[in-house]
This record gives structure tokens, sequence and C-alpha cells, in this order.
């Protein structure tokens, strides 16, 4: 299937949001995070893409993993409102809230939070500029992989030997594991595909707990 930036996906997107029935998670006690699924192109008419951060390996939680552009609410924040700000500091791109397109189930993670996955239609971007305290790559991968054939897949964790959902993605190079491959392979489910599927009980590895 090709997937090409402009007004027909964006309208598929969003449609397809507004029919889903998300999942939030309740419980008080857990800490909140907004992550943006950003949905967007290098040339108008072009092949659209979602984008993948590399974590910087100085970082005290989290180094070297992948991560949607995103992190922990600041008091009095919305999971939109952080999440668009820590786009903003994270790869240097500012977008207002009329760019949300609507949120998938938030998924709890090995480490304690909650995390909010935000749909954001950023459109044309020519490229992103990371901050390197925070960032060591961003990834821009095509909507076309997302259908390839390791996503999702079930592999043991390599340190429980438990299963765990990952994804293989050719543009990243390295397999990526839930919660981000999951909250990829949900947005592919639910916002491209229409179909309402759930992540919340894919395993996650480990090493995602610290």
């Amino acid at each position: 299937m090709s997937y090409l930036l402009g007004p027909s996906l964006r309208r598929r997107i969003t449609d397809n949001l507004v029919r889903f029935e998300r999942n939030p998670a309740n419980d008080p006690d857990l800490r909140r995070a907004g992550v943006a699924v950003l949905v967007s192109g290098e040339a108008s008419a072009g092949p659209a893409d979602v984008v993948v951060t590399l974590r910087a390996s100085r970082l005290n939680r989290h180094s070297g993993q992948f991560a949607l552009p995103g992190g922990r609410l600041d008091a009095g924040e919305s999971a939109i409102q952080a999440a668009l700000r820590e786009t903003h500091e994270e790869i240097g791109l500012s977008v207002g809230e009329e760019a949300v397109l609507g949120l998938l189930d938030d998924i709890i993670t090995r480490s304690g939070f909650a995390i909010t996955p935000v749909v954001v239609w950023a459109g044309v971007v020519s490229g992103y500029v990371p901050d390197p305290g925070e960032v060591a790559e961003v990834y821009r991968i095509p909507l076309s992989e997302l259908d390839g054939p390791d996503v999702p897949a079930i592999v043991p964790d390599r340190d429980s030997g438990k299963p765990v959902m990952s994804a293989v993605f050719p543009t990243v190079g390295h397999r990526m594991f839930a919660p981000t491959a999951a909250m990829i392979y949900q947005f592919r489910e639910v916002c491209l595909h229409g179909r309402a599927t759930r992540v919340a009980d894919m395993g996650q590895p480990e090493f995602t707990r610290g």
C-alpha cells in the first residue's frame, strides 16, 4: 500500500481515530508521560513517515533505547502539551495543538509510567534538529515499512526468556521492542487500517525497566 503525505492520508487517520474508542490508564499511582506519533514527509505528495528517536547514551534512564519524541508531564500539563513540548525540545519541531489528530491507548511500562501516544500531523518537514543531550539519532520510518512481515514479531527477552513484542524496520536496521514498537504497531492498526487492535498485553523486555 502506498502512503503519500497529503489531505487523503490525514483524513483517513483522523476518521479512524474518531471511530476508535481508546483505553485510558486510570491508576492514579502511575507516573504520566506523553509521546508524539509524528506523521511527516520530506515533500508534499511524497512518501509519509513516522519519527522514532534513539535516546542519547548519556541519559540516566532508558539510554540507548528507541523512543517516540516525548516525556514526563510537567505540573499542570496534559499529555498532549507534554508530547508537543518534548517534541520541540528533543528534535526541534514546533507544532500547535491544531496538529493533533487524536490519541491511542495508554500503555503501561515496566518502569511505572502510563504513556499516552498523541498522533500528530507534522506535514512537510525537510529535516529534524535533535538535541544531542537527549537524542543520538532521528529515524524517519516510511509508513510502508509498518506493513512489513516483521511487524509485529514475538521474540524471547534476552534476560528473562519471556516472550516480548518487537518489530524490525529496514530504515532503523535494528530490532525495536515494546513499548515503542507496540505503540507504532497500534498506530498502524488503528490509524492506517482502521482496526481496533490492542497492545496493552504485549510483553516488554526487562531492560526497559531502567
